[in-house]
């Protein structure tokens, strides 16, 4: 059983510490455990249960309406109300989702928020906020690494089924993408969502995955008639800076070009004139 402090109830919530006290105090809403020296702690049923609470106040219930209900009912009343469709409860629900190890659940969610918003509006309001939550409880040693992967995993197979449903297009025949992450990065989802984009535009980029070592890329590429190169870093785990990196792959590739996604790139400093970042993408 995970156990959170009143200060990780803050930060996934949304809702002060001070709040919380204070709507225990006056509403008796029993949010918390307690410890034998009468410090609060939360386990992963009080989560959901806040996490609830939170999104109904914020869509406009009174808390003093909610503190005279079941958490049942709170559960249901967070379930059915959608106040257009507001992305905190989809967040919320697959945060719930991956605690719980709840497959379909899980993906009930993610397939309503696609079908209903598209890939990439779900990607970019409802998945990636998600992910980062889930990031802030690994750091804080609340989730497992088998929880993040267990939500990973049923993203990127929710992420294929769109990239298989695309209707293949060949717009750009002379350009050749090939898609990867550097070695030490273990984030294939963004590398799906770009190879999604890419497809969607009439390329027909070849992935080669996350962790990806450099004698790799270049024994595709001797035997490949690749012109575009595309990397995503997240983190940078290759023993140089991002800069020198790059730099070194644009000596090993100096006749291909070279676009760069990803937050690693943001302390770039100088740079080959053949490497792209972000949406400088250049046929």
């Amino acid at each position: 059983m995970n156990h959170f402090t009143i200060r990780d109830i803050e930060n996934l919530s949304g809702i002060k510490a001070h709040t919380l006290r204070i709507w225990e105090q006056r509403y008796q809403f029993n949010f918390c455990q307690r410890k034998e020296s009468n410090h609060r702690f939360y386990t992963n049923d009080d989560l959901k249960y806040i996490l609830r609470v939170a999104y109904l106040y914020h869509n406009g219930f009174r808390i003093s309406k909610l503190a005279g209900m079941q958490a049942t009912q709170i559960k249901e009343l967070a379930s059915t109300h959608y106040a257009g469709a507001n992305n905190n409860l989809f967040i919320n629900q697959l945060t719930e989702a991956c605690l719980d190890y709840d497959t379909p659940s899980f993906e009930a969610v993610l397939n309503k928020t696609v079908t209903s918003m598209g890939l990439e509006k779900a990607i970019t309001e409802i998945i990636y906020p998600f992910m980062q939550k889930i990031g802030m409880l690994w750091l804080t040693n609340h989730v497992i690494p088998a929880q993040e992967h267990f939500s990973s995993a049923l993203i990127s197979k929710r992420i294929l089924l769109s990239i298989n449903a695309l209707e293949a297009q060949n717009l750009h025949p002379t350009v050749k993408i090939v898609l990867l992450a550097p070695v030490g990065e273990a984030h294939e989802i963004p590398l799906l969502f770009i190879q999604y984009l890419l497809k969607r535009n009439g390329y027909h980029p070849i992935l080669l995955g996350a962790a990806v070592k450099e004698e790799a890329l270049e024994y595709y590429c001797k035997h490949q008639p690749v012109t575009h190169i595309w990397l995503h870093i997240i983190t940078n785990f290759t023993g140089q800076t991002t800069s020198e990196y790059l730099q070194s792959l644009s000596k090993t590739f100096p006749n291909k070009k070279i676009i760069t996604t990803g937050p690693a790139i943001s302390n770039i400093d100088h740079i080959s004139l053949h490497i792209f970042f972000g949406n400088g993408f250049a046929r």
